[in-house]
């Protein structure tokens, strides 16, 4: 897979994590909400240890250092 897949899968996994605590706000039962946040923060954590596994080593690297390189700027 390639580098892009990994990063849109990162992305996917930042949404999830949003998803998991922004359901708080909703009106709904708390026992709806623990089977939401389970369900997101499950789809989150899955989502990032593949995205750490398509991106792997070199990927990460890569994307230091262009988080780097925007820093600076």
């Amino acid at each position: 897979m390639s580098f892009r897949t990994g990063v849109i899968v990162a992305i996917m996994c930042v949404v999830c994590y949003v998803l998991s605590f922004a359901q708080m706000l909703l009106p709904i039962p708390a026992v709806a909400k623990g089977v939401l946040w389970a369900t997101f923060y499950g789809l989150a954590k899955a989502t990032q240890y593949t995205a750490i596994i398509i991106l792997g080593k070199a990927g990460v690297a890569r994307i230091r250092t262009l988080l780097r390189r925007t820093d600076k700027t």
